[in-house]
């Protein structure tokens, strides 16, 4: 059976830290391929701040360049927007396939915001990945206190995908400096120089 690990999120844009957390989840947890699922809408996001989807995706798949990081379009194709749905798709439909959900230590302190949560600790085991400024966080929070007992040592990583959920690692890896935030608010701040300048050019008294 293979091992997958599924990397939500709306990619917005992807950045090099996606991959290298990516590649990192591919060897310590002995992943066979790791699928990007760019998410069409993200619900708790405003929408007026996405890129058009399917610019997303193509940048996306510049970005992982990768032989064994494959971007897909699952949650489009398939029309669900909640987490716990795509997976209860991805698991009935791919029964010989090992899943295992990947996700940076932000979103293990705001999880149990997500619809049915708990029910996705069930679908599947997760990896968490460390996060700048999150780790303890994420590690006192509501979803790392409820499943507690599922918590799997760091060391036994690599058996994750074999293992029947709930069960969820904790990985301490080097933390990228890439945020897809932080991105934005760069480009956003270019475009707003080039614009000031433009004016300036066109404007004689200036």
């Amino acid at each position: 059976m293979r091992a997958i690990g599924l990397l939500g999120g709306s990619f917005n844009p992807a950045h090099a830290g996606h991959r290298y957390i990516s590649l990192e989840a591919l060897k310590r947890l002995r992943l066979d391929a790791v699928w990007w699922m760019v998410s069409p809408q993200n619900p708790l996001k405003d929408a007026a701040d996405l890129a058009p989807f399917q610019a997303r995706v193509e940048h996306a798949r510049a970005v992982a360049d990768h032989p064994r990081i494959r971007v897909t379009e699952i949650e489009a194709q398939i029309g669900t927007t909640y987490t716990v749905d795509t997976l209860s798709v991805l698991v009935r439909r791919f029964r010989r396939v090992r899943f295992v959900w990947l996700m940076g230590a932000d979103n293990l302190v705001q999880i149990s915001t997500w619809e049915r949560w708990p029910r996705i600790f069930a679908l599947v085991p997760i990896a968490v990945l460390v996060r700048p400024s999150y780790a303890f966080r994420a590690q006192a929070s509501i979803a790392a206190r409820r499943f507690a007992t599922a918590k799997v040592a760091e060391a036994r990583a690599a058996g994750l995908a074999r293992r029947k959920p709930p069960a969820w690692v904790f990985l301490h890896i080097r933390p990228h400096p890439a945020s897809a935030t932080s991105i934005r608010a760069k480009r956003s701040h270019r475009e707003h120089v080039s614009a000031r300048d433009a004016e300036d050019i066109a404007d004689p008294r200036t």
